[in-house]
């Protein structure tokens, strides 16, 4: 298993993960989200590639204070379990170092309340995650 940056031959096996993994209200809006990270930054949209077949990915999103936010991430249900999730997560943590972010959040909404525990598992604590009580968004920063 190795993470990587998006790339475009990706996309098919990335919509039908979101598909599979997220509801429908939040899979909508997930693609939306998706779609704009990809034409703000695609650099802060990474995948899990294992056996030549894409089995997660993560979206972040930098704004326009400089904070780093982990959008959203899914990984295939046949490979939960497995550190994937916290491989994406690492990944997407090294390029917001590497762009000099003021702060690293974890953006929450009812959709990925369930895997907070995930980035409790590799450090994030409360004070790390931004609530939203409303739909979550990427925002242009730089």
């Amino acid at each position: 298993m190795f993470v990587r940056p998006f790339q475009l031959s990706d996309y098919a096996s990335i919509t039908s993960l979101f598909n599979e993994v997220l509801s429908e209200e939040c899979c909508g809006e997930t693609l939306e989200a998706f779609a704009k990270q990809l034409s703000l930054d695609p650099d802060l949209v990474l995948v899990s590639v294992m056996n030549d077949e894409v089995v997660g990915i993560i979206i972040g999103t930098i704004d326009q204070r400089n904070q780093g936010y982990y959008y959203r991430i899914a990984v295939a249900p046949q490979y939960q379990r497995m550190g994937i999730g916290k491989s994406l997560i690492n990944g997407l943590k090294q390029r917001f170092i590497q762009r000099k972010v003021s702060q690293i959040l974890v953006t929450v909404d009812v959709h990925n309340e369930p895997i907070l525990p995930v980035y409790e598992a590799v450090g994030y604590t409360d004070r790390n995650f931004s609530r939203s009580y409303r739909h979550l968004r990427i925002v242009s920063g730089r």
